[in-house]
């Protein structure tokens, strides 16, 4: 590789009169020893090209360094490269980065729907409802579940169609519409990436942002990614298809930090706009809901900076565990252990069985992971403006050689956003918890398609796929009117194109209607006359509606306009209702993906009008 004096490549040093004095200060800091990455413009030629787009070709290359070194936030570019150095050399001599550290089981507490714990803490935390701002960490096409668009752009389920982001929004403006002061509106922010940011937009746009205010919402733009590394020596990579691109891989999702501290999202919702938490959510789990307000009313009473919203877990279940690790001296974090490293961990530490059930629950002491986060918004933007919201990374080479000195492909370095109980410090550190939840009501992502689901429903997994999305959502609605008295009757599980499911009753029950758990006791007043048969389909919607007496045996759909009022009393319905017909080879994607249609064959509509009438299938009452 040629040089000039400067120990710069000649092709760089020709290049500087096109590059800005920033692009060149830049450049060379990330030739220079330590960094020395001046491979990277090997190829360049020592004189500039006369033509301009083989200029700005190379000069592409310069301004994609440019925008990883600023959005890398320890360090730009050469800490990527320092801190890469540190891991890969640890990686290599196998050290165990949970060393020194001993598992004890967390702080927090598990609940069973209906239970009488649950009916106390609740409380405490709808009053939070209206002092939250939300996150939604949602930079995923659905390409993997075969639908060529955004994943928050899918149904929730057929009943309605209604999408995951207009389903958040609804339930956030429930939120604030329920317990925010006057006045207050509560704020969401959306983490996109470049495959997703314009379509994210796009979509808001075109549905009137779906009724909360454009300047409600914030958009944060995860970078392209880090640039991979190539061996040991943490060499940044070429794209093979384009030598003027560095290969570029994601770092992960513990991005969302750092994006909301240089957005100065977090301190504006906390200085400006007076919200005292931040929940996390991501972006196909139309169950997260559920446990907002019984996880607020746990933060409150325990007085926890971060709370991770977790489900029973079984021992050695290939799911992380929440753990209470400690050390000499007393310092202790609570914080996500993955399964493979918890059994080998507690077998070490004195614990000769590792992770095993507790006789008494049939769980582990450590529940699950699901990365649903709940953070005091106080130590939580006290801790961003420390660290710029930089989270601990991991490296995970795939070696060729016994020394490890080959990589099969190249690696890069990654961070989680569950990481965040290691950057807090002092009296913080202590304050994280966990809320544990049984997992069909609070989590049943969509994220795989149908064959895999199929292949992970044979080994007894969660399928994880829009059927047992759908389905799960019907699913936790029925725990829930049950859990107060209500006669739900259960359907026979069904198959579609491999995947079994209980497909219903299907109960549909709008943020306006009903956005707690708790708030099922307000709404249906005499719960022992509400009957809802196996084959029914129910759809409410509207804040001004309450339900006294039902007998269902069919499909109903009742709304009730804003403004308006009105009750369910002694309604019979027998209808053939709606029912769901097998089509796995449709063109639709959204179909194609379940394995079936929704066939509304016959539906009684009940609307309660803002004039005082009542239309019940046309007729006005």
């Amino acid at each position: 590789m040629a040089k000039d004096a400067s120990g710069l490549p000649a092709g760089l040093v020709g290049m500087f009169p096109h590059l800005t004095a920033e692009q060149r200060e830049m450049t060379a800091r990330l030739c220079a020893p330590p960094t020395s990455q001046a491979h990277l413009f090997g190829s360049w030629p020592a004189s500039p090209p006369s033509d301009a787009d083989a200029r700005d070709r190379l000069l592409g290359l310069v301004r994609q360094l440019e925008a990883m070194d600023g959005s890398y936030p320890s360090g730009g570019l050469p800490g990527y490269v320092a801190n890469a150095r540190e891991l890969l050399g640890r990686s290599r001599r196998g050290e165990n980065p949970l060393e020194g550290w001993a598992p004890e089981v967390p702080r927090g507490e598990a609940f069973e729907v209906g239970s009488a714990r649950w009916d106390a803490v609740e409380p405490r935390g709808r009053s939070l409802l209206g002092k939250c701002g939300f996150v939604l960490v949602a930079g995923g096409l659905g390409e993997r579940l075969g639908y060529g668009d955004i994943k928050i752009g899918l149904p929730t389920e057929l009943a309605t169609g209604t999408v995951y982001i207009r389903y958040y929004v609804e339930t956030i403006l429930a939120y604030q519409a329920k317990y925010a002061p006057v006045g207050i509106r509560l704020p969401l922010c959306i983490m996109t990436s470049g495959d997703t940011n314009a379509r994210t937009v796009a979509l808001l746009k075109a549905n009137g942002y779906f009724g909360m205010d454009p300047d409600q919402i914030s958009i944060v733009q995860q970078g392209e990614g880090v640039p991979a590394l190539a061996d040991n020596a943490a060499s940044l990579v070429l794209d093979p298809e384009n030598p003027h691109r560095i290969l570029a891989k994601p770092h992960g999702h513990g991005d969302v930090h750092a994006l909301l501290y240089s957005h100065g999202v977090a301190r504006r919702w906390l200085s400006d706009v007076g919200m005292e938490y931040a929940v996390f959510f991501q972006d196909t789990n139309g169950l997260a809901f559920h446990c907002l307000p019984l996880a607020l009313g746990v933060s409150d009473e325990l007085g926890l900076a971060m709370n991770s919203i977790a489900t029973p877990r079984k021992a050695k279940q290939a799911i992380g565990g929440i753990v209470m690790l400690v050390k000499g001296g007393g310092e202790e974090r609570t914080i996500n252990v993955e399964y493979n490293q918890l059994d080998p961990l507690l077998r070490a530490t004195g614990h000769p069985d590792g992770d095993v059930n507790d006789p008494d629950t049939g769980f582990s002491a450590f529940p699950g992971n699901i990365n649903q986060l709940l953070f005091k918004l106080e130590p939580y933007v006290a801790a961003l403006d420390r660290t710029r919201g930089a989270m601990p990374e991991f490296v995970n080479p795939k070696y060729a050689d016994a020394d490890k000195t080959v990589f099969k492909k190249p690696t890069r370095l990654e961070c989680m956003m569950q990481d965040f109980p290691t950057v807090l410090e002092g009296a913080d550190a202590s304050r994280v918890g966990f809320t544990s939840i049984p997992a069909e009501v609070c989590f049943s992502p969509v994220k795989n398609a149908v064959v895999d689901g199929v292949a992970l429903q044979a080994r007894g997994t969660h399928p994880g796929v829009a059927a047992t999305g759908e389905a799960d959502q019907h699913c936790a609605v029925r725990l829930f009117l049950r859990s107060v008295g209500c006669t739900v009757e259960e359907a026979a599980p069904a198959t579609f194109d491999g995947i079994t499911a209980v497909p219903g009753p299907e109960v549909v029950l709008k943020p306006s209607f009903v956005s707690c758990p708790s708030e099922y006791r307000e709404k249906f007043l005499n719960p022992s006359s509400v009957k809802i048969s196996a084959r029914s389909s129910l759809v409410v919607e509207g804040s001004g509606v309450t339900v006294e007496s039902l007998d269902l045996d069919g499909a109903l759909v009742v709304k009730c306009e804003d403004g308006a009022s009105g009750s369910i009393r002694d309604v019979v319905v027998k209808n053939k209702g709606w029912v769901k017909v097998a089509d796995e080879d449709s063109s639709d994607e959204v179909i194609k993906m379940r394995g079936y249609t929704l066939n509304k064959i016959e539906t009684r509509t009940i609307v309660f009008r803002k004039d005082g009438s009542v239309e019940d299938d046309g007729a006005t009452l």
